[in-house]
């Protein structure tokens, strides 16, 4: 059910002002829980995206039964047309939670486990670096980066399209040469190489590409019309464009598992209502979210603070907050090729958000995440996360490609 219209929901809030009837009582009349009205909300959506400077903006809300779909600024600069909830989006780095999807999906099944080692999937002839003490890279260590492989494969070609490099045949060409940064499972370090041999693992346990896997256990049997790897040319007429060129809409399955995939709001508004266990959603396997490692538990963690310091890393997620708080947050960023994405819940309140912005040519700066975990709690009606400190720490270059994904 689609909770408000942006557009109706401003022009009644300003009449309201306009009569002397306070905003509250407004809010109270269109959604009586004691939590922050979707009207409010879209105020608040309103309000981030004019601090943000971007080109366009769309968020999505599910909030148990209920589900919104708010759009802001233009589908390009100067285009004068809002995005909507079919508007083509690139996930980037949150391609990642389909990945990890697909390996619960999978270990459920027996076709893999959590700890096989890496090198049982590799193609012939190839070797999997080990760690001191010959600790074996596993399929649990690619998922929650704590693999020793660095975040990349080496600078990305000029002129290549982006989410094209490196394909499999590179990435197995270059991996038997690598010496681990860590051993595996002793410290996080971002990878976004590690997804991508994830996903070719688990296109080796079954005979299938990843993009065949993608669409046959997940795009297929929630519905996601548009969430794909291989995407037609009336699919890529509906792309979001920011203030750059950032090059053709292309194929990406070389870099599926960790941030080709694209996505409109409409499917990821069923795929929040899947993951939050709305009523009427296919089931999804209980450890999807689970946890699985504690920072205190690794030498050091890096590239996985965003969003918020990590209390807990999951299979491509992380964990803000107090564990045992209700306003314990699961989360996942992305970023690059013009988009900056977020999908964050608070599987207690049956609440989550997905944001998509495309760049802008303005110099304003926000934290958008922070913004967006402050709104997902007042949605949720739960305390908001504590303000991190401020820490000075090295941070990998960005790259058009990939940061932050």
């Amino acid at each position: 059910m689609k909770l408000c219209d942006a557009k109706g929901v401003r022009q009644a809030a300003a009449k309201l002002f306009l009569l002397g009837v306070p905003l509250f009582a407004f809010v109270a009349a269109v959604d009586a829980q004691p939590t922050l009205s979707l009207a409010d909300a879209e105020l608040r959506g309103a309000d981030i995206f004019e601090r943000s400077a971007v080109t366009g903006m769309v968020l999505v809300v599910v909030r148990g039964g209920e589900t919104a779909t708010l759009s802001y600024g233009g589908t390009f600069p100067g285009s004068g047309r809002r995005p909507d909830a079919n508007s083509l989006i690139r996930l980037c780095s949150l391609s990642k939670v389909f990945a990890s999807d697909l390996l619960v999906k999978l270990a459920s099944e027996g076709k893999v486990g959590l700890d096989d080692p890496l090198q049982r999937f590799a193609p012939p002839g190839k070797v999997v670096p080990d760690g001191a003490g010959a600790h074996h890279i596993t399929l649990l260590d690619l998922a929650t980066h704590t693999s020793g492989l660095p975040r990349e494969v080496g600078a990305y070609p000029a002129d290549t399209p982006h989410f094209t490099f490196p394909d499999q045949a590179f990435r197995w060409f270059w991996l038997p040469k690598q010496r681990l940064l860590t051993p595996p499972g002793a410290a996080a370090l971002y990878s976004n190489v590690g997804f991508d041999l994830l996903g070719d693992a688990l296109a080796s346990a079954t005979g299938k590409t990843y993009a065949q896997l993608l669409n046959e256990r997940i795009s297929q049997p929630l519905g996601l019309r548009d969430t794909t790897l291989t995407p037609s040319q009336e699919q890529c007429s509906r792309l979001l464009l920011g203030s750059r060129d950032e090059g053709p809409c292309v194929d990406t399955q070389a870099s599926g598992a960790s941030g080709g995939a694209y996505s409109t709001p409409a499917d990821m508004t069923r795929f929040l209502q899947y993951l939050l266990h709305i009523p009427g959603s296919p089931a999804r396997p209980a450890s999807a979210l689970a946890v699985f490692l504690k920072p205190a538990q690794l030498k050091s963690v890096q590239g996985l603070n965003h969003a918020g310091n990590p209390s807990g890393i999951g299979l491509g997620w992380i964990q803000l907050g107090d564990p045992d708080s209700p306003s314990m947050v699961m989360e996942k960023t992305g970023g690059g090729a013009g988009f900056t994405t977020y999908i964050a819940l608070i599987p207690r309140r049956q609440t989550g958000i997905f944001f998509a912005v495309t760049d802008g040519r303005g110099g304003a700066h926000i934290n958008l995440y922070r913004e967006a975990n402050n709104l997902l709690a007042a949605l949720a009606s739960v305390p908001p996360l504590p303000t991190p400190a401020r820490k000075r720490q090295s941070r990998p270059a960005r790259r058009s490609t990939s940061a932050p994904r």
